[in-house]
């Protein structure tokens, strides 16, 4: 039996309790303050990297312009002081990153100390709140009259979810004017060359004769209609999240697609072979500490091998699987080129040509960005895969771009 967890407080010199509505990763604040129009930053700051929880009883927007305070004390640089006589720290693999992850954990834990009461309606019972019930109910399911509590970063996440779903984001490479509208939780194709990749590899012969797809981790669903729309009678889709099996749905019948595809709530592979195989996994080998990181990080890259060792058995003669991978794991020195080329070898499959596109969203021209480097010189990648035999081993297919 579930226990809901429940957040505690003195009130009115009355306990009270409510539904904990956080999600994974973010413990129940151990002690609760209530805070209002009248507590300064400074203390706010100092009771939030203590870890306790301010529950907010002001005026909503000063919640918000608090948690603004918060952040910029958070990210105000700090003065580091080197001697000129020390020498230059040695170069460790990853830590950058992983140093960028400590203090991103930090500014989480920080800025999620700022809670919001929710009635068992979803409404927001502060002066100047706006009305987040219908917000809610897209990301939490109908309202059951049950109270709850939440951060304000929370709050603002399932708002901005509701904002995507609203309007749709546009993905050019699925036709003019096509939009998907990606669900709560559910990772955004905010970043198209990888679309753009799968809407423009050569397709395999095989689907002349065996016109059946897999797509691995549907996600939103707009690979499933990126093969759908190129012509794949047979799509199939599958995810383990409940959230990713609705959005697509939604996406693929918004697309009139939805004949075309089938979708499955499975591990990795449906039964049965197709002549094209499509993953997209995780880019970054790191533990997932929310609902969207999990389209982000893949603890031990877990999820690619599965892929990889799971893939030659269902391609169907003369298939092919098409692996869409970023490089930026080992421009951070978390994944080397040659693991991934051993994962692949040992897999038994080879490598039968690659086509790569520079990524043009924000982060890779923000200077400023601690990982900049490493974003600048990211390329994702569509990499074809085939089943080894004895004519690719004698012709040593490399991996180069096409």
């Amino acid at each position: 039996m579930n226990v809901q967890p429940e957040l505690v407080w003195t009130e009115d010199n009355e306990t009270r309790s409510l539904f904990w509505r956080m999600d994974q990763g973010a413990a129940v604040p151990k002690k609760v303050a209530l805070a209002d129009d009248t507590m300064s930053a400074d203390t706010a700051f100092r009771l939030a990297c203590e870890g306790t929880g301010l529950l907010w009883r002001g005026d909503f927007q000063n919640a918000r312009q608090l948690l603004q305070a918060l952040a910029r004390r958070i990210d105000k640089p700090k003065k580091v002081r080197v001697k000129k006589s020390e020498a230059a720290p040695a170069v460790v693999p990853g830590a950058a990153f992983h140093t960028h992850r400590q203090a991103q954990a930090h500014r989480s834990r920080v800025l999620n100390q700022v809670l919001i009461e929710l009635q068992g309606d979803y409404g927001v019972a502060l002066r100047r709140a706006p009305d987040v019930r219908q917000a809610c109910t897209q990301a939490f399911g109908p309202a059951n009259g049950q109270g709850s509590v939440l951060s304000l970063r929370s709050l603002q996440g399932v708002v901005g979810a509701f904002e995507w779903r609203k309007n749709g984001v546009e993905v050019p490479a699925l036709g003019e004017a096509l939009k998907i509208f990606p669900h709560y939780g559910v990772f955004s194709p905010i970043r198209g060359e990888y679309v753009a990749l799968v809407a423009k590899a050569p397709w395999p012969a095989a689907m002349g004769t065996h016109s059946v797809a897999f797509d691995i981790g549907v996600g939103t669903g707009v690979l499933s209609a990126a093969l759908a729309r190129r012509g794949a009678a047979q799509v199939v889709g599958t995810d383990l999240s409940d959230r990713a099996m609705a959005c697509a749905k939604d996406n693929l019948q918004r697309l009139g697609v939805q004949n075309q595809v089938t979708l499955l709530q499975t591990d990795l592979f449906p039964p049965g072979q197709a002549a094209l195989v499509v993953c997209n996994p995780p880019w970054l080998p790191a533990r997932a500490t929310s609902l969207l990181d999990q389209a982000v990080y893949d603890e031990g890259s877990q999820m690619l091998k599965g892929f990889l060792k799971g893939l030659p058995e269902h391609l169907c003669p003369g298939g092919e699987g098409w692996l869409i991978l970023s490089d930026l794991a080992e421009h951070l020195g978390l994944r080397s080129r040659q693991e991934l080329m051993g994962w692949i070898e040992a897999a038994g499959l080879v490598v039968l040509g690659r086509m790569d596109a520079k990524p043009v969203h924000g982060k890779a021209q923000d200077a400023t960005d601690p990982l900049h480097a490493a974003r600048a010189a990211e390329v994702t990648s569509l990499w074809r895969l085939g089943v080894v035999c004895e004519g690719h081993r004698d012709e040593g297919v490399a991996p180069t771009g096409e």
